[in-house]
């Protein structure tokens, strides 16, 4: 699909400033090896999909995948960072998906639905379980100027997200939820929906123990 494009907003996966929730169990070292299993596979994922063009979104010096085009993000909150994402990439006429790093059980079908169903209307919407969501379309990445003025990572993010893109009177598909990676619950249920070669199965399996049977 020439007409569109696939923003991955990624950060640098350095020791401390990554998946910080993961400590305990995990060391920040194991923890930054998981978010970059998770990016890797991520950036794997985008790749064999239908989009035009690929751009990597990233906090830090990480670069772009051969034949991805990178930008810095820019501001401070994360709306206005996601705000900005979609705004420095704006080619007109140009559909855009923004994703995560966060949900590596991510399959190029997931992403060209999204792309194909940007077709029919304004904007896509992917829901995650903790209340937040995993992914945003839109047909005029202008719109993204509402994430400015809305809480993340808040139970409500993703039904404010949806109730904000429709008082704006854009038609908006809702895509299959999916669990974002936060806790090492989270990484050992998500581990256990991605195929057995995945990197982010590897590093989880290496730094996330399983949980211990209580005995009695």
């Amino acid at each position: 699909m020439t007409g569109s494009q696939i923003l991955l907003m990624a950060k640098t996966p350095v020791p401390g400033r990554v998946k910080t929730r993961l400590c305990p169990p995990c060391t920040p070292g194991q923890a930054a090896r998981i978010a970059a299993a998770a990016l890797a596979d991520t950036v794997d994922t985008v790749a064999a999909s239908t989009a035009g063009t690929r751009i990597l979104v990233v906090d830090g010096d990480h670069p772009a995948p051969p034949g991805w085009a990178r930008v810095a993000q820019r501001g401070g909150a994360l709306g206005d960072r996601l705000a900005n994402a979609f705004a420095d990439t704006r080619v007109p006429g140009t559909a855009t998906v923004l994703i995560g790093m966060d949900t590596p059980q991510l399959t190029a079908v997931h992403l060209d639905t999204a792309l194909r169903r940007l077709a029919d209307v304004d904007a896509v919407l992917g829901p995650a379980e903790d209340g937040g969501w995993w992914a945003l379309g839109l047909r005029e990445p202008g719109h993204a100027e509402v994430l400015r003025a809305i809480p993340t990572s808040t139970p409500a993010t993703g039904e404010q997200t949806l109730a904000a893109l429709r008082r704006h009177g854009l038609r908006v598909h809702l895509l299959p939820p999916l669990r974002d990676v936060d806790t090492a619950a989270d990484a050992l249920a998500v581990a256990a929906m991605c195929p057995p070669g995945s990197r982010f199965v590897g590093a989880v399996a290496a730094g996330v123990p399983s949980p211990t049977a209580v005995v009695r």
